[in-house]
């Protein structure tokens, strides 16, 4: 049976052949009829060959066990190759936009644009049914470099069908007009692919570098997590600190629980197994690690937020631990 980590490897590899095909004929079409756009769109697939490339050594490096020189393991590296990727965006991009200034300038003609509306259409089914592939691989594998490769592509599936218009009405303009003069659709066209691209790096970027910088893992995530933990009561008398981060797929959970004064070592130590393992079920990839405190009802300002006890009990306990 393949496993996914064998599936994630398979689907970027995947990414990367379908890249360097495309990247070939993108490239030897532009050149044969002139076409800034479909130049641009060879510059992107280089990118997205580069960026998959990428995604593939960090798809392979990421699963990695934690060793000596990583504890935290090597999760980060899907984090490492989003933004890189993005960075690459970023300056094909600006270099898109340069060579469309310039050829809107120049006044360049296109020749036989039908060659271009075929290999567009052929970027777009092809990219189409490769992203859909690294969509599922990436989500189920909660995979962020897979992902990032993933929305790649589909970019290129708009900007290519985008190219792929102005191509085929500068083409079918040609049976009708002898000169239509509408050839600054091309490098227009080549421009707002670019906006595009610098659209998906910038999102592309900011999720990368959030979890480079520990960013707290989503408000649904967290709410799961405050209500296990409150699953627990009478058992746990309250929680604070809670501490939550990502690493590529791998999840980072920390807080410390309050729980009766009188509870044995063993028993506290059976709720903190118990809500790791539910934890853990949850995101399998996460390293839970729970403190557990002694709770004598007097609630300072850092735990009041978590607390789970009703007001008498509360009291009731700060009553019990003065007496003590």
């Amino acid at each position: 049976m393949v496993s996914l980590q064998q599936r994630k490897e398979r689907t970027a590899m995947l990414s990367v052949a379908s890249n360097a095909v495309l990247v070939i004929f993108k490239a030897a079409v532009g050149v044969l009829i002139g076409s800034v756009a479909i130049l641009s769109e060879a510059i992107h697939s280089g990118m997205d060959l580069l960026a998959a490339a990428i995604a593939l050594f960090s798809v392979k490096t990421s699963h990695l066990p934690a060793d000596d020189f990583h504890p935290f393991g090597h999760g980060k590296v899907e984090s490492i190759s989003g933004f890189i990727e993005a960075a690459l965006i970023f300056i094909a991009a600006f270099w898109i936009i340069f060579e469309s200034v310039r050829k809107l300038m120049s006044a360049q003609v296109v020749e036989s644009p039908g060659w271009g509306v075929a290999v567009m259409f052929l970027s777009a089914v092809v990219n189409y049914f490769v992203s859909r592939q690294l969509f599922a691989v990436g989500k189920e594998a909660d995979s962020l470099a897979l992902q990032a490769d993933a929305w790649h592509l589909r970019t290129d599936v708009y900007t290519s069908a985008g190219v792929m218009v102005s191509l085929a009405v500068i083409w079918i303009s040609h049976f009708f007009f002898a000169d239509p003069r509408i050839h600054w659709l091309d490098p227009v066209a080549a421009i707002f692919v670019a906006a595009l691209i610098l659209k998906a790096a910038y999102h592309l970027s900011v999720r990368a570098v959030g979890d480079l910088m520990d960013v707290k893992l989503p408000p649904d995530e967290e709410a799961w997590i405050r209500g296990a933990i409150a699953g627990r009561q009478p058992e746990i008398h309250g929680y604070h600190q809670l501490k939550t981060r990502k690493a590529g797929h791998f999840r980072f959970i920390e807080f410390h629980i309050k729980v009766d004064p009188q509870m044995t070592v063993e028993a506290s130590h059976g709720i903190a197994r118990e809500l790791k393992h539910a934890m853990t079920v949850q995101y399998p990839a996460a390293t839970v690690t729970i403190h557990v405190e002694p709770c004598d009802g007097n609630c300072s300002e850092i735990c009041t937020g978590g607390c789970l006890l009703p007001e008498a009990r509360r009291l009731q306990i700060v009553k019990t631990a003065r007496r003590r």
